[in-house]
């Protein structure tokens, strides 16, 4: 039966950390320059509708290391940008392909697209989550702390964005405290809250950070909000992750931004280039994990 990558907790606890385990010895055989080929003769397709650096080069690097090869049916080049339904968009490319990586707006679009395919698929990023960029974050934190269960996260600015959605939703399955520092109306919905004990909430952006083990942030305006990017840039201004910011952290503590970044703006140039930014080793996990998810979702289908 073929499972979908849809949310964070669409793996259990358990799969999870198989999923770590797996993506550790698959960087180790990058660096050792080992080759695997798990995936040979299987077939991804990739859709994005959103704009992409990281999802795209990441996906299509990690299949096609993996012996896979990749198709880009983005809506540009293909009948969806002449009004086919994406149902029979579905139905077709689950035909022809092993696993399917979408990039996208609404959750409900990429909900419908995974009903009517008969492949995995998995969310590259749509408004509502970024399970992808969570599991890598939160890879990259246990490789540089050790087990993630426990550690205290602290992510400021606007954590109501896809990015802050799954955090929350992650914290559950992961089993860490996390602490959103936004202004007012910028946090996730009450809804998205209700029931979980392990987020609190704060607009002071000092008291998000205090002790944390890890500090991330994300850009202000995400895509499709560029509208909104002058009263976002106002209303954030007080949110910047600095160096000032970053002493009230663990001295131990990490920083993480699933970019692109703008320096200045959401973090200031002293963190994102320091010694306690582990972004650059964020953006290549990226790889590693989603190998090892690629492997999970094709070879248990």
């Amino acid at each position: 039966m073929k499972r979908d990558f849809l949310k964070v907790r669409d793996l259990t606890g358990d799969e999870h950390k198989a999923l770590f385990h797996r993506a550790h010895t698959l960087k180790a055989a990058r660096q050792q320059k080992r080759v695997v080929t798990t995936m040979v003769g299987r077939t991804l397709v990739l859709i994005f509708e959103k704009a992409s650096t990281r999802t795209r080069l990441s996906f299509e690097a990690a299949m096609t290391q993996l012996g896979g090869s990749c198709i880009d049916l983005s809506s540009t080049n293909s009948q969806m940008s002449r009004g086919e339904p994406l149902a029979d968009t579905a139905r077709v490319t689950g035909r022809y392909c092993d696993v399917v990586m979408m990039r996208t707006f609404g959750d409900e679009r990429i909900a419908e697209f995974a009903k009517h395919c008969e492949v995995p698929v998995i969310n590259g990023l749509t408004d509502g989550g970024h399970p992808v960029q969570i599991l890598t974050d939160l890879f990259t934190i246990e490789e540089r702390l050790g087990a993630i269960a426990g550690k205290t996260i602290a992510f400021v600015g606007d954590t109501g964005s896809n990015m802050g959605r799954s955090f929350v939703e992650a914290s559950t399955v992961f089993g860490f405290q996390l602490r959103l520092g936004s202004p007012k109306g910028y946090h996730p919905s009450s809804d998205l809250l209700a029931g979980v004990a392990n987020v609190h909430c704060v607009t002071d952006a000092r008291e998000a950070v205090q002790g944390a083990d890890v500090v991330i942030t994300d850009v202000w305006a995400s895509m499709g909000q560029e509208a909104e990017s002058a009263k976002r840039m106002a209303d954030l201004a007080k949110y910047q992750v600095d160096g000032a910011l970053m002493k009230l952290a663990s001295p131990r503590a990490v920083f993480l931004h699933c970019l692109p970044a703008h320096r200045g703006e959401e973090v200031s140039a002293e963190v994102i280039d320091g010694p306690q930014s582990a972004v650059w080793d964020e953006a290549e996990n990226r790889l590693h994990v989603q190998k090892a998810l690629l492997e999970t979702l094709v070879q248990g289908a």
